[in-house]
């Protein structure tokens, strides 16, 4: 009697552990096999909208870690502050966008897109600087960034030379 009693604990304490085990994996958002995606509702905007408001702030300075239009923008304080404008809500920071949106390829990028990419050390792979693509002409592609070498700003740049080596990818926001 005592065997089969000890069986059966030893049975039911598997059960357990085996059940807590298979409960913490399937919750598990660690799990570098799930890939977590942030949706952006861009409500009734439109892309043209978006792009054309962000074009009045060429030349706003640049200012790290602000989204104050008077302060000066980094570069996701400037896509803050541009899709606050309408009332979207995205992410403060670049490397939070990795997962935002649908991935597209640079050559089918459009205009409202976001496009990302490494910061200064692109050998990480990690995003830390974005942009909003403004046009993509016989794959010339233009973006608007808020740039901080020399103080820049706000600027139109193309996808060439430095972003092309630093490039992440590009995200679709707007369907």
């Amino acid at each position: 009697m005592k065997n089969l009693l000890r069986i059966f604990y030893i049975f039911c304490l598997c059960v357990f552990l085996y059940s807590c085990s298979s409960s913490r994996k399937a919750s598990n958002s660690s799990d570098p096999g799930i890939i977590k995606t942030t949706k952006i509702n861009t409500k009734n905007a439109s892309a043209d909208s978006v792009v054309a408001f962000a074009k009045t702030l060429i030349g706003v300075r640049y200012k790290y870690g602000s989204s104050v239009k008077e302060n000066g923008f980094d570069c996701s304080g400037f896509i803050t502050y541009v899709f606050n404008h309408f009332d979207i809500k995205v992410p403060r920071r670049s490397v939070d966008f990795t997962n935002a949106g649908s991935p597209v390829s640079l050559d089918r990028a459009r205009k409202g897109d976001l496009i990302l990419f490494t910061g200064s050390d692109n050998s990480s792979g990690v995003v830390g600087h974005m942009g909003i693509i403004t046009q993509n002409s016989n794959g010339k592609v233009l973006f608007i960034h808020s740039a901080s070498g020399n103080a820049r700003g706000v600027m139109i740049s193309e996808v060439s030379g430095y972003f092309k080596t630093h490039f992440v990818k590009v995200i679709r926001i707007f369907f």
